[in-house]
């Protein structure tokens, strides 16, 4: 009877240990997506001890890297490691090896969700094996995999959903970047072909020199261009992909409806869109295909996206009663996204037949500051602190938003006063609000 009782008394604590942990996950899930980095890492600590979390999800498209732990190690990550490290695993899953990160080679486990973010813990701990037992028959890794699915999903929730605010938020970052992206590749550009231009001139002298220069600087073309391609990469998605990805999330929401839809799409040589757009795209076709099935008489509608070099144009067409029944609230949700991306709607019913929703997005953001001589200076990151600053945060709460060390903020910091002309944080935020009250 001994083990029959050892048995249960093990049965009645684990429902206490599984309440911790979904209100452990809960807590996680619930986290702000700059937070989210820190309540994973102090949930996996006590099982897998690491020096750094890092997460790669370019559904965020504002911060798709994102860190905790080690600031020394994390500020040294780049994008392109983490890619590589993703590409070294065949599909969702984990596996402990050595990977490069920050420039020399870390022990880390990864995992890989099927919606593409990879987690990467840096500096594990050996105390349990990948294959021991952790708690119900499963094993560490499978426990983690299944986390980070969890995880993942929350991460790419506000992509899906494409709120205005994420739009604006995106279109924002994805103006700064693609100013600082064709800055620095004119720049390195022109630098590069004028060292080739020199070094190729046949009055200089010592060709062996010369030979091993003009290799220099030719490699180091290829890696800026190379450079520039994966940020397209991490931030433009083929048009065509991007309808496939919008054809696959309206199964679920018209598999038990009596509905016929139908898709005209877009050209295959189309300009592929800003990360922004398509998500934003896709949201709108599927709220606005969810007002226009809920009206009733609705049996058919299309779908059709096209491309004009400049703008996605979007159709959406329904043989519904043609009145008012398509909700003011759908249009209202509508509208707030489409004018988040500068784009245009219109409604167009006719009585009896059916109503179009005719969406424009522009493809290209507007130019972000270079009418504001106050911060057409600052990079990036020094925006988002001196940003941060205006809102009255202090130098951790900066840190704590951003995933980044306090000390990472002060540098910065700096460089914002200096570029500002300014001593102080005080003086930089009366500086901008000045500037702000005279546009």
């Amino acid at each position: 009877m001994a083990p029959k009782r050892a048995k249960r008394r093990e049965l009645a604590a684990e429902g206490p240990r599984a309440a911790t942990a979904i209100a452990a996950l809960a807590e996680i899930v619930a986290a702000p997506l700059p937070e989210l980095t820190r309540a994973l890492s102090a949930y996996l600590a006590p099982t897998i001890p690491h020096s750094a979390l890092i997460i790669l999800a370019e559904d965020d498209v504002s911060h798709p890297l994102k860190h905790y732990g080690d600031a020394a190690l994390a500020s040294r990550v780049v994008l392109s490691e983490m890619v590589v490290a993703r590409g070294s695993l065949d599909g969702s899953g984990v596996r402990r090896d050595r990977v490069i990160l920050g420039g020399e080679p870390r022990e880390a486990i990864l995992a890989l969700a099927e919606t593409g973010p990879l987690l990467v813990l840096v500096d594990p701990g050996t105390a349990l094996a990948a294959d021991a037992e952790y708690g119900g028959g499963a094993t560490l890794d499978e426990d983690l995999l299944h986390l980070w699915r969890i995880v993942a999903i929350r991460i790419r929730q506000p992509a899906r959903e494409a709120s205005p605010s994420y739009l604006l938020e995106s279109r924002a970052a994805a103006g700064v970047r693609a100013e600082v992206v064709a800055e620095l590749s004119d720049s390195h550009s022109r630098t590069l072909e004028s060292l080739l231009a020199v070094l190729r001139s046949p009055s200089t002298d010592d060709h062996a020199a010369r030979q091993a220069a003009v290799g220099v600087a030719a490699r180091a073309m290829v890696q800026l261009r190379t450079s520039t391609d994966l940020v397209r990469t991490f931030t433009e998605e083929p048009v065509t992909s991007a309808f496939e990805r919008l054809r696959d999330d309206l199964v679920p929401l018209v598999r038990y409806r009596d509905v016929d839809v139908q898709f005209v799409e877009p050209p295959v040589d189309g300009r592929a869109l800003p990360s922004e757009i398509a998500h934003g795209a896709r949201a709108i076709v599927r709220r606005a295909i969810l007002a226009s099935v809920d009206q009733p008489g609705t049996s058919r509608v299309r779908v059709k996206w096209d491309c004009d070099g400049r703008n996605l144009l979007i159709s959406v067409r329904d043989d519904g009663p043609g009145d008012e029944s398509l909700g003011h609230e759908a249009l209202d949700e509508l509208r707030q996204r489409v004018a988040a991306v500068d784009g245009e709607m219109t409604l167009a019913v006719t009585q009896g037949w059916g109503s179009e929703l005719s969406v424009v997005m522009p493809l290209d953001p507007p130019h972000t500051h270079g009418d504001d001589p106050l911060i057409a200076r600052l990079g990036p990151r020094e925006l988002e602190i001196l940003e941060l600053m205006t809102q009255g945060l202090r130098n951790r709460a900066i840190a704590a938003r951003l995933g980044i060390s306090e000390n990472t903020v002060k540098f910065h910091a700096s460089k914002v006063f200096r570029k500002l002309g300014v001593g102080s944080r005080s003086e930089a935020t009366a500086l901008i609000a000045a500037g702000r009250a005279h546009r």
